[in-house]
């Protein structure tokens, strides 16, 4: 199981040191790293199959300010898919009116059809990247059906339903990003937290552990929730569909791995 690193904030801040302590959780998270700073439309994206705390680059990085209002991370335990670049998150892809959207996704898919067809459109072999390819193109759908890019308010409804639906039976931890929101839902419980800070300009950290000795609090359950610029805007209703691990999935697990 990965794990997942978010931040969104009304201005930019430093974030440094919540970074190192997400990283040096790569021991149990080897087989790859990413960092995304979004802006807008723009995706600055590092990563690298290898394990974050071995990294001389990313230790490198880390030297320097990472300062933005909206960044991802994330560290990679392959469960789907092999140890390469391709299947490192994040992963990012624009819609057809140009609009870009990147997601991190901890989890596994173990039953959703409609991703099959994206196994030979894909540029690696995670069904992270399937999930990321059949939202867009649900988007593209919906683009075509009202002839227009849609409000932010047609963009929740949309993510919502998409994951309402492929949380059955499904892991579904993620992070997304459309150039002005911040998706963050969960269906497994205790696996995804959340900081607000107010003290500082209203901004929220979210992360598969807390990162620090501060009131970190489980995501909202079985929920959508959206912020821009790190004040929550939206908040969906609760679809139920909690993941729970069992003997016939973790045997899929082992599996999956062994072939890695």
């Amino acid at each position: 199981m990965c794990e997942l690193f978010g931040f969104s904030s009304e201005k930019e801040l430093v974030i440094n040191e919540y970074l190192r302590e997400f990283y040096g959780h790569s021991d149990m998270h080897p087989h790859g790293w990413g960092l995304v700073c979004l802006d807008g439309n723009e995706a600055m994206i590092e990563k690298e199959p290898v394990q974050a705390t071995k990294s001389a680059y990313l230790q490198e990085r880390l030297k320097t300010p990472v300062c933005n209002r909206t960044v991802f991370a994330h560290i990679r335990y392959a469960t789907i898919g092999n140890v390469d670049y391709r299947n490192c998150h994040p992963y990012t892809g624009k819609d057809i009116s140009g609009r870009r959207w990147t997601l991190v996704h901890n989890g596994t898919i173990f039953d959703y059809p409609p991703l099959n067809k994206y196994c030979k459109r894909q540029q690696g072999d995670t069904d992270s990247e399937r999930v990321l390819l059949y939202m867009i193109e649900r988007v593209n759908a919906s683009i075509r059906e009202t002839g227009e890019a849609g409000t932010s308010k047609r963009r929740f409804a949309l993510i919502q339903e998409i994951l309402s639906d492929m949380a059955k039976g499904n892991k579904l931890n993620l992070l997304l990003y459309d150039g002005e929101y911040t998706y963050v839902h969960t269906n497994y419980r205790n696996s995804l937290y959340y900081l607000e800070k107010q003290e500082i300009g209203n901004c929220v950290l979210v992360s598969t552990q807390p990162l620090s000795e501060e009131d970190w609090t489980p995501v909202p359950f079985t929920r959508l929730v959206v912020y821009q610029e790190g004040t929550r805007v939206f908040t969906g209703t609760e679809h139920g569909n909690e993941y729970i691990d069992n003997e016939e999935n973790t045997k899929f697990l082992y599996q999956a791995f062994s072939n890695l």
